[in-house]
């Protein structure tokens, strides 16, 4: 079980925090040794990621990526504009200003804030989307500097192809090598402008991201029932893009809320700090979340969002902070009711390591479930195309259709779930834990809990490569199994570990991408003991197939 650290959830200490003057240094002056597998570009799930201070988030990286960029534009054959959005990380800024120079360099079209500010993820998925509608050729693509809600001497850079979500892995894959390709070669090849000039050239425009995403929101949430209901929120955008945006909203819909907190600190000590000490600006962790916690009381409904507000948290009266599986659940239950215009093939997405609750809703609702790996990418067409109607994963990332049943983004957004929470309350008179509490009187109560267990890299190599024949499990906490799983039901596509499913319960077990660890996410339908009893068998089963790696490394 995770251990957590003495000061989770309390206020960060001022010697925590990261020296924001040293961390710009580093990326400006600090050079990656290409020869270190950590210090390259990688691009995982959401983008490439790293810290300067580790030498893996620095001008180099950020200036060889942009390129790579440049050049899968022209490979791709795109000549539309290119969407930019920033978060409120302190690397954000100098990695901006990086990549404008690269961009300028190449003559391609960059929007920019006119403002200056911060562009959610979830806003750059709508422009994208907004300006390809109806266009067949200089379609518009878009990036997002933004390593989520990772701690602040952190920096992440993403790209979003025309389609407005997370780029699949033969795109990432091509940006990836090329960028490396620079780097070896001392960024030989890389166009770049003085960001004076940069800035003055044809090709930088200034843009308006904050009233055209306002204007259109609701056709997705009902917020004049919102304003109707009087329904009393609490914001709270832990010092990210969302930041100003969230005034605008209630000013422009007249909805009843307060942004309890306004501030943009680049350090974020206004932060709680995360289960491991760490400060993160994880909308899902209770120990993050313990300032709105604390406020539940004052609101009818409150929420938050991560860095980049592509991650939802939601705080209701009844029951605090709800885990992110209870609220896609009860989400999916109240949507599905209440969007008549939805189509009537309509489907539901989740990842593989989601709750079956969410299972059992679809059945209730007599709709499609589509079970995918891990990955926000997996749901990208379907939300495009409206043959999904709404799509979610396990870590507070979701987004749905539109209430006519048109695309509203093909990224998450955390924005909308959270004015989904008031909309419930409004609608129904009861808050999303409440109706989660019907839904569990109805289908059965899970519980959940997802695991993080030390593990080697070559150990982590066995279990991606783990077959059903090789885990051969049988039974699991006392029930048959039905199902072992290394390829997603929905797809199948490989999800890089394995899952054993039974009647009541189930594991599945994946290898971290960025840490030493592996990842065991458990669910009972039955209580808590039971719960224990799949987790210590699922780790058993684990170490059975780690022996042979352990031999490997004896």
């Amino acid at each position: 079980m995770s251990v957590f650290n003495p000061v989770a959830g309390k206020p960060v200490s001022p010697e925590s925090l990261v020296n924001i003057p040293r961390l710009i240094t580093a990326y400006f002056v600090s050079k990656p040794d290409v020869a270190d597998p950590a210090q390259r570009v990688s691009f995982g799930t959401s983008g490439h990621r790293g810290s300067s201070l580790k030498n893996s988030f620095n001008e180099d990286h950020i200036l060889a990526t942009t390129q790579a960029i440049c050049d899968y534009r022209r490979y791709a054959g795109l000549s539309g504009p290119l969407f930019v959005g920033i978060d409120t990380h302190a690397l954000a800024e100098p990695a901006l200003v990086s990549a404008v120079e690269v961009f300028a360099a190449n003559g391609v079209d960059i929007m920019l804030d006119e403002h200056g500010g911060y562009t959610p993820t979830p806003v750059i998925s709508h422009a994208i989307l907004a300006y390809n509608k109806g266009r067949t050729g200089g379609r518009a693509d878009g990036v997002v500097i933004t390593p989520s809600h990772n701690p602040p001497e952190d920096g992440g850079y993403k790209y979003n192809p025309p389609h407005g979500g997370p780029a699949d892995t033969d795109v990432t894959a091509k940006i990836e090598k090329s960028a490396n390709l620079y780097l070896e070669k001392g960024l030989t090849g890389v166009a770049r402008l003085l960001y004076e000039r940069a800035r003055k050239s044809q090709s930088v425009h200034l843009h308006d991201y904050v009233s055209p995403y306002i204007s259109d929101l609701g056709n997705i949430v009902n917020l004049a029932l919102i304003k109707s209901s009087g329904v009393n929120i609490g914001i709270d955008p832990l010092g990210g893009a969302a930041v100003h945006f969230w005034q605008p909203i209630v000013d422009r819909y007249g909805v009843k809320a307060t942004v309890v907190n306004n501030l943009i600190d680049p350090t974020f000590r206004f932060m709680t700090a995360d289960w491991d000490g760490k400060i993160r600006m994880d909308c899902s962790s209770p120990f993050a979340m313990a300032s709105l916690i604390q406020m539940r009381d004052k609101f009818d409904v409150a929420f938050a969002n991560d860095t980049d507000a592509d991650r939802h948290g939601i705080v209701t009266r009844s029951n605090g902070l709800m885990n992110p599986n209870h609220f896609l659940a009860t989400a999916i239950a109240y949507l599905f009711e209440q969007r008549p215009q939805w189509g009537k093939e309509a489907a539901i997405g989740k990842t593989i390591v989601s709750s079956s609750i969410i299972d059992r809703v679809a059945k209730k609702l007599n709709r499609k479930l589509v079970e995918t790996p891990v990955g926000f990418k997996w749901f990208v067409d379907g939300l495009g195309n409206g043959s999904f109607g709404f799509a979610g994963e396990e870590s507070a990332g979701a987004s749905f259709l539109k209430r006519d049943g048109s695309v509203w983004t093909t990224d998450k957004d955390g924005i909308v779930l959270g004015l989904l929470a008031a909309e419930i309350l409004a609608k129904t008179g009861r808050d999303p834990s409440q109706l989660f509490g019907d839904l569990t009187s109805e289908l059965g109560v899970p519980f959940y809990e997802r695991t993080d267990v030390p593990a080697t890299a070559q150990q982590k190599s066995a279990l991606k490569a783990v077959s059903p024949e090789q885990l051969n499990i049988k039974e699991l906490a006392g029930d048959p199994v039905r199902a072992t799983r290394t390829k997603a039901p929905g797809n199948g596509q490989s999800f890089g570990g394995i899952k054993v499913e039974t009647e009541m319960g189930w594991f599945a077990a994946r290898p971290s991408g960025t840490e030493d660890v592996y990842k065991i996410y458990a669910e009972s339908f039955r209580d808590q003991s039971h719960l224990n009893r799949i987790q210590s068998e699922a780790q058993a089963a684990i170490a059975r197939i780690f022996w042979p790696a352990l031999s490997e490394e004896g």
